[in-house]
């Protein structure tokens, strides 16, 4: 199923901006078109099957003087946002005949009654409402070119309506203006917009974005009205016109006109346009707090399942910053006091792997707060929510270096959990607060959830306890594979290196089998040739000299001896190509005396 967006231009001399949504949200067209004929013929291969398409444009009009009922109804909403609806009546001469919007919905044969249930319909729709209730903006973003407007003023509120649409990237339902996978990183038709929209000299040029960029929000309200339509509003009905937009939160304030600098209290819909500025590099810098993590935990040599991470959208930081108590905001300066803007998921395989991750950023890192969620809980005498929180920055060291420029003076929210705790965390985010649960089973469902919570605590206990005793029986080699493969398999090296390391932790399996490579790299190709190796190795002194402030896995344990005996011959291994710097720093540490 395609959504549709049309940004519908009064006539044919100004151009009309078109949109396409596939059924995952992915943007797979953006044009713009001047005549009926033009905008049919683009939007034909869209709306032959099942498709929605929203009309930026009156399409049906049935009074003859002042608002249809519907802008009156909207404006009783939304005018205190500077987001009302201008009057549309038989009067204008675009009106006095078939509007243009239900000529072109005619022409692609689409039904345009809101309640129908038909396949291929067409409903109306209006952009700035739109905005307020989806990002929660106190008033709406001036773009639109009007009297006192500068180029500036224009191009800096349509990149902030920009950022707030690729923002929507992981919103329920999420926009993803970054194309399908496996394409093109980006779609040159959305990289075009905003290079248009940062190099524009003419207000002129800003206008052909707008309306594309409009489309594109147009056919996100027609995905949105078709996942979400308890959160729907149709203002108006089929007879006298109607229009159709996400409904405005409860909760949401107008930002008062005339409000100084001097306040104490920041304006949230403020915040929330600068935060839409900074949130393509903020998605960036998430992007190098993953690999900064995923970086930590494999030179450690520490299992773990995921790392992932994320940039809070923008729909979900204006939520947050909108949030009152008692009627006072939560948030006096949301831009400084919202920490987890930045949010960096760890998953591993056992409880004990939670607290080894947690020291191990502690090393790593600075840790300017660590919260254990789970251990809240049990203090409560309850079962139910355990993880493991830490606000975290960059350390001196990593500051200075120009890798992670992104990360500077910025902290990420670090999420600790097993796998247990992520199924059941997630599981109940879902039913609670994406579900709709009965007043009359919500003690029912509690009572079930602290069941539920209640087992998988005892079910990673006894995780612990299986992979504790593994591990104390492997202490001998596996049979041997007898392939061709010259390397110890990382099978057999993972039994011996249990035997060899007991008070070590597992590590993740392809780490096992990267540094088998490493030792044939070494010439050494049976495990009593590498027992050898070791045995040279004084085992209390390495330990001393590293000082590990967290338990390092059999890898990383492994990967230490290996660059105690060996030195710069090690260091100097094709496989260690990547790593050059901190094997360097590692055996300085190791050759320190004193």
């Amino acid at each position: 199923m395609y959504f549709v967006g049309v940004d519908l231009a009064w006539g044919e001399r100004k151009p009309t901006g078109l949109a396409v949504v596939d059924g995952h949200g992915h943007l797979v067209h953006v044009s713009a078109a001047k005549t009926d004929d033009e905008i049919v013929a683009a939007l034909t291969p869209y709306v032959e099957d099942d498709c929605l398409v929203a009309i930026d444009a009156p399409l049906i009009v049935t009074n003859a003087s002042g608002n249809r009922p519907a802008e009156a109804e909207l404006n009783k909403d939304f005018a205190r946002f500077d987001a009302g609806a201008h009057p549309s009546n038989t009067a204008k001469r675009e009106f006095r005949d078939q509007p243009r919007g239900a000529r072109i919905a005619a022409r692609l044969g689409l039904d345009m009654n809101p309640r129908s249930g038909r396949a291929r319909r067409a409903i109306e729709v209006y952009p700035h409402p739109a905005t307020i209730a989806l990002f929660r903006l106190g008033r709406i973003l001036k773009y639109k070119n009007k009297s006192g407007r500068d180029r500036e003023q224009l191009r800096a509120e349509l990149l902030v309506l920009l950022g707030l649409l690729e923002g929507l990237a992981s919103a329920d339902p999420p926009l993803l203006v970054d194309g399908r996978p496996g394409a093109d990183p980006q779609p040159p038709a959305w990289r075009t917009l905003r290079k248009a929209v940062e190099t524009a000299g003419r207000k002129t040029e800003l206008r052909v974005v707008e309306d594309q960029v409009d489309a594109v929000l147009c056919a996100y309200i027609a995905l949105y009205a078709t996942r979400r339509p308890e959160d729907t509003t149709t203002y108006g009905d089929f007879e006298t016109g109607y229009i159709v937009t996400p409904t405005l939160p409860a909760d949401l304030a107008a930002t008062p006109r005339g409000r100084t600098n001097a306040s104490d209290v920041r304006d949230p819909g403020t915040a929330v346009r600068e935060y839409a500025e900074i949130h393509p590099e903020l998605r960036l810098a998430a992007d190098q707090f993953v690999r900064l993590a995923t970086t930590i935990l494999d030179e450690a040599g520490i299992n773990y399942l995921s790392v992932t991470g994320r940039a809070k959208s923008v729909a979900s930081f204006a939520a947050k910053a909108a949030r009152t108590v008692d009627g006072r905001p939560v948030f006096t300066d949301p831009l400084r006091e919202i920490t987890d803007v930045i949010g960096i998921r760890v998953i591993t395989y056992v409880h004990s792997d939670v607290q080894a991750v947690a020291d191990l950023f502690e090393d790593q890192v600075v840790v300017h707060d660590d919260r254990d969620l789970g251990q809240e809980t049990a203090s409560e005498g309850r079962f139910g929510y355990a993880s493991r929180h830490l606000l975290v920055g960059l350390d001196p060291v990593r500051e200075g270096q120009d890798t992670y420029e992104l990360l500077r003076g910025r902290q990420a929210q670090v999420q600790i959990r097993t796998v247990l705790q992520h199924a059941w965390a997630e599981f109940e985010h879902d039913i609670r607060y994406k579900g709709t649960i009965p007043v009359e089973h919500v003690p029912d469902f509690d009572r079930r959830f602290t069941l539920a919570a209640g087992l998988l605590e005892l079910a990673d206990r006894e995780f612990s306890t299986i992979r504790d005793r593994l591990r104390e029986g492997m202490t001998g080699p596996a049979v041997e594979a007898g392939d061709d493969d010259p390397r110890i398999s990382p099978r057999e090296l993972a039994a011996f290196l249990a035997g060899q390391y007991a008070d070590a932790g597992w590590s993740r399996t392809d780490h096992y089998a990267w540094i088998s490579s490493l030792v044939l790299e070494l010439g050494i190709t049976s495990l009593g040739e590498l027992g050898d190796v070791l045995r040279s190795v004084d085992a209390e002194t390495l330990q001393d000299r590293m000082a590990y402030r967290y338990p390092p896995g059999a890898v990383r344990r492994l990967d230490d001896a290996l660059l105690w005996v060996y030195g710069d011959t090690y260091v100097d291994l094709r496989a260690n190509d990547h790593r050059v710097p901190a094997l360097r720093a590692r055996l300085a540490k190791m050759r320190a005396t004193g």
